[in-house]
């Protein structure tokens, strides 16, 4: 047909043998691949390109960092050597430093020779060495997803550094970052006051901004600013900033207690355009956050150069190769959502966390009492009408507002990730579904009824959406369906599911962040993208500089988690490192809608029920904590069931022993490397034990993200639990054949993960573990190619 068609629309083709026309067409589609090949063949070689350019600017920067540090070195030398009143006279003028000449601030004049000043000093930071700097710890040497970055050794204050590729134009790159509030989720404001341009093409603006404080047991921070926008000879665009004296730009006389004014030194961004498009962008962020303003035990949160690269120097080159993904649709969100819209959802719900730990007067808080005991504070809002339907008609529902109940508490021993994952995964051990499903109500209905007048119920089951995440997948959105059921007839409207708006950080245990959190606001289940939100949920900060390192490293490790015998006897070295005296803050803040008349009972229910919630983060911070895992592992495992490494030999042998051949590589056959291979087998290993209600008793990381638990929760789970109806009925009508033959396969089906997410697997193998004895120990199972679906 298709010949006949292009005979007719050109009958000179009558001529052509049909052989001649299919091979043309044939040659036709391979020229059409080679040409995309070509083309994105052509893409790849100008990122390298760009990036081995960055790499030659980075070793070139080393190479005048070295030159230096041995010129340094070779002077002191000299000193050394000569005599005391040469020493004295060279010290002395080592020591003067040339005094500036004055400038006036307060004129366009004086305001560009600042602004050429802090020019040059930030580049000198940004591609020289006027900053000793060191790589980044916890981050790949060399350009890995996120760039290059490094922070400063020994120098006043606070720095980072971060250069990178990235695929935007430098105008838009600029734009993007020159407006900190939609990026940086610790500034609560960015004025421009004034703003001339500088003569050269450029613009000088003064700037206030204020910062929100991480936590509740110190002030927040604000700077007054000039930021200079200029471009250089070589087409490069910059945007440096720097502090200013002075009081200019600060809040209010009600609201200046509630800031400390810290200085942000020579900062800012280097734009520098690439051949086929994109730019290379140096990040420089330097600040001195007035550190012995904060009480003692907060003073690292405030003194550490890799809090500041984390929350700042990363979070900027993430955030614009986050836009750069969206803009070429390399991004796709469920729901249909834009993802300005589901970006949009996040920074709302980390502004209204932060709003309500901080309780700035000037947005309508105000103290409403405070717990000695527990330190449990109590803040009002009455500005806040949080109701979507909110009846004119009605007094009560135009009166009222939000009252917030928050509380600070130091852990110690605590892995934040751990237990921020703990706190996601497992709701309903320290929730109360009544409060949220009242929320949810009073935000719909636009009435606050007081959350403790009724009861409710929960089914137990909450399934979780997933609709976002950022680049490097440290941060992610997702909705939260809490199914509830009806006590009586009258609560059926209140009792049914809840759906909540959820956002997640830091919950990979080997990602290098100093953030965790869990935050989280009732939502209506058409989630309309002008929904309100109120948020609550919870803030983890590691306050010691070798927290990442630690957190990095302590994966669950099977031999560290499960050994109870021989781990105590290992040197510092061989195995995880400890975390003894790692200590973090913890801070949680719950948001709740009140009607005027019953605002002191909202205030004692909400007092109490974050009593609740602390009583329950302290038992599970205690059940998680290193110094107990092991205990309480090696208890549930003795004296009637081995060891780690015996567990491991057992289940290997038991295998090849059922099966005739090896679980495992016949190099991994002896001691700890048995033990490292099952950890990180690709398929998923479950154990159950063999009693009247089958439970798991041990998973390798395979299992453990296939069923979306921790080794602490998964002896809770029984194994009928994570079969679907069709997956018992096989395991049903198997586990006769596994007891007498000793193994089973099963085929392929579907799982369920403790999220009552669905998982697929192609298939299934089940054996007997036989212990020394001959005597039969548990029951493995392996999920052979499993996935989400």
């Amino acid at each position: 047909m298709r010949r006949q068609q292009l005979i007719r629309e050109c009958p000179i083709l009558s001529n052509i043998e049909p052989k001649q026309i299919k091979v043309w067409f044939q040659n036709r589609r391979c020229r059409e691949k080679q040409r995309k090949e070509a083309c994105r063949l052509q893409t790849v070689n100008r990122k390298l390109n760009a990036m081995n350019k960055l790499l030659m600017e980075e070793n070139e920067r080393l190479q005048k960092q070295v030159s230096q540090l041995v010129y340094e070195n070779g002077y002191m030398r000299q000193q050394l050597q000569s005599a005391s009143l040469a020493t004295d006279t060279t010290c002395e003028s080592v020591v003067t430093t040339p005094h500036h000449s004055l400038r006036d601030a307060n004129n366009p004049t004086g305001l560009l020779s600042i602004a050429e000043e802090t020019l040059a000093e930030f580049l000198s930071k940004a591609t020289g060495t006027a900053v000793d700097w060191v790589q980044m710890p916890g981050m790949k040497p060399g350009p890995d997803s996120t760039g290059i970055v490094a922070i400063s050794h020994s120098c006043s204050g606070v720095a980072a550094r971060a250069c990178g590729l990235v695929s935007l134009e430098p105008t838009k790159i600029a734009e993007i970052l020159k407006d900190r509030p939609s990026w940086f989720r610790d500034c609560r404001s960015l004025e421009v006051f004034t703003m001339f341009p500088a003569g050269n093409g450029g613009t000088v603006e003064l700037v206030y901004m204020q910062m929100y404080a991480p936590t509740t047991l110190a002030p927040a921070r604000d700077f007054w600013t000039l930021r200079y926008t200029t471009g250089l000879e070589d087409g490069s665009l910059v945007v440096c900033e720097r502090s200013l004296s002075g009081s200019g730009g600060g809040p209010s006389a009600s609201t200046a207690h509630q800031f400390v004014r810290a200085e942000m030194l020579p900062s800012g961004y280097l734009i520098r355009p690439c051949e086929g498009g994109g730019s290379i962008v140096h990040i420089v962020d330097h600040v001195d956050l007035e550190a012995w303003r904060v009480p003692e035990v907060l003073r690292p949160l405030y003194e550490s150069s890799k809090v500041v690269a984390q929350k700042l120097t990363i979070a900027a080159l993430h955030h614009i190769k986050q836009i750069a993904q969206e803009i070429s649709g390399e991004v796709v969100y469920n729901l249909g959502r834009q993802p300005a819209v589901l970006r949009t959802f996040s920074q709302r719900l980390s502004r209204g966390f932060n709003d309500a730990i901080n309780g700035f007067i000037d947005d309508g808080w105000s103290l409403l009492d405070c717990d000695g005991v527990e330190d449990v504070i109590i803040s009002t809002n009455s500005s806040k009408c949080m109701g979507t339907n909110v009846n004119p008609g009605n007094p009560l529902a135009m009166s009222g507002g939000v009252l917030c109940a928050k509380a600070s508490m130091l852990l110690q021993n605590v892995p934040p990730a751990l237990l921020v994952r703990f706190l996601r995964e497992h709701r309903s051990e320290w929730a109360d579904y009544s409060i949220d499903a009242y929320s949810a109500a009073s935000l719909k209905a636009g009435l606050c009824a007081f959350p403790g007048s009724r009861s409710s119920g929960f089914s137990g089951s909450q399934i979780i959406i997933p609709l976002a995440h950022t680049v490097e997948h440290e941060e992610f959105l997702e909705v939260i369906r809490l199914e509830g059921q009806s006590i009586t007839q009258d609560d059926a409207i209140l009792s049914r599911d809840v759906h909540l708006l959820q956002l997640c950080s830091g919950m990979d245990e080997n990602a290098v962040g100093a953030c965790f959190q869990l935050v989280f606001a009732p939502i209506d289940e058409l989630f309309p993208d002008d929904a309100p939100l109120l948020p609550s949920g919870f803030r983890v900060i590691s306050l010691d500089s070798k927290a990442d390192d630690i957190t990095a490293h302590r994966t669950l490790d099977l031999a560290s988690s499960l050994e109870t015998g021989s781990a105590a006897n290992r040197a510092d070295g061989d195995g995880v490192p400890s975390t003894s005296g790692h200590r973090s803050v913890l801070t949680i803040a719950f948001q709740f809608p009140y009607e005027a008349h019953l605002q002191d009972s909202v205030a004692v229910m909400a007092r109490q029920y974050v009593r609740s919630v602390i009583s329950s983060v302290q038992r599970v911070s205690m059940a998680i904590s290193p110094s107990r895992l092991g205990g309480h592992m090696g208890s549930k495992l003795s004296p009637g069931s081995p060891e780690a490494l015996t567990l491991a030999c057992w289940i290997c042998q038991s295998y090849s022993f059922h099966m005739g051949v090896e679980l495992l590589s016949t190099d991994c056959q002896t001691g700890d490397s048995m033990l490292k291979s099952l950890w990180h087998y690709p398929d998923a290993i479950l154990c159950c034990s063999l009693k009247a209600l089958p439970v798991f008793t041990f998973a390798n990381q395979a299992g453990l993200d296939m069923l979306e638990t921790t080794l602490v929760a998964l002896q809770d789970i029984a194994l009928d639990k994570i079969f679907d109806e069709a997956g018992r009925k096989t395991l049903c009508s198997e586990f006769s054949k596994i007891m007498e033959q000793g193994y089973s396969y099963l085929p392929a089906g579907l799982c369920i993960s403790s999220m009552c997410r669905n998982v697929s697997y192609e298939q299934a193998i089940a054996w007997k573990v036989l212990d020394e004895d001959g005597s039969v120990h548990c029951l493995a199972f392996s999920f052979v190619n499993w996935s989400f679906v």
